[in-house]
Formats: structure tokens, sequence, C-alpha cells
């Protein structure tokens, strides 16, 4: 391939993954657990926030349940991702903010989390084979997470 071609390439993978990125922020605001489970492989690798320490694709059920403990849309706001591709697969990292409404609880949440994803083409399609999120927690001797930094 040309230099050229190369670096078309290049950009049109890292905007093909910024796209899934979005896709996870619209899956969230429609709270629609079909459509962010096709953005994963069936076996991603998945350490979120809630436990256990893995999951293992997405639980349909599960998903949609979490996405029912919101009152509203779920927010979802990508910052600052940096994309490496190597051939079909590609590892990005960046920040997430998640915002609303949660039922039962009077205060509005929002904070921001540390995001990073490893996906893997296959033919035209990007997909999600490991999504790490994680809060940093306090670390003067009690665990409590720490909610109000930003990027």
């Amino acid at each position: 391939m040309a230099t050229a071609t190369l670096k078309d390439q290049s950009l049109k993978d890292k905007a093909d993954i910024l796209t899934v990125i979005e896709t996870l922020k619209t899956a969230h605001h429609n709270k629609d657990a079909a459509y962010l489970a096709a953005r994963f492989t069936p076996d991603a690798a998945i350490f979120n926030l809630a436990p256990p320490l893995v999951h293992h694709g997405v639980d349909l059920h599960e998903k949609q349940e979490w996405f029912d403990s919101w009152d509203g849309p779920i927010e979802m706001e990508p910052k600052d991702f940096d994309i490496t591709v190597s051939g079909d697969f590609a590892f990005c990292h960046g920040y997430m903010r998640m915002g609303g409404n949660k039922v039962g609880v009077d205060q509005r949440i929002s904070f921001w989390m540390r995001a990073t994803f490893c996906l893997q083409r296959s033919g035209d399609t990007w997909r999600i084979v490991h999504e790490h999120t994680s809060v940093p927690f306090s670390m003067d001797g009690n665990p409590r997470p720490v909610f109000d930094l930003k990027p």
C-alpha cells in the first residue's frame, strides 16, 4: 500500500473506532441493552465498575435492569480518546463522564471515569473485545472512590 493509502486507512479506522465509542453514548442515552451489546464481541472481557471483577460479554438482562434503575436517559460523554491501530486490533483510552438521575436518589449523579477499550476488526466492523473502566480511590487509608476529579 502506498503511504497516502495507509494514512487514509488509519484515519478511517480511528474515525470508525470513535463511532463505536459514540454508539456507547447513544446506547446509554436510549437505555438500549441490545444496541450496546452489539458493539462487543460475545466473549468480551469487561472490567467495569460493577462486581464481579470480570464480566464475559454483555448480559442483556443484567444490563437492561441496570439501565432501568435510572430515571430518564443516562449521559455518557467521551473525552480525549487516544487511539492506536495495528492491523485488525486497536487500543484506545480516555475519559467518560457518566451522569443522570438514579431511581430513588434525590441528588443528580455526575462523575468522570477512566476508560480503556481494546477492539478487533472483523471485515469492516470494529467490536470491543475488552473494556476497562475505573474511578480513582482515596489513598489516605479510607478506600472511598473519588468522584469529583475532572480531566
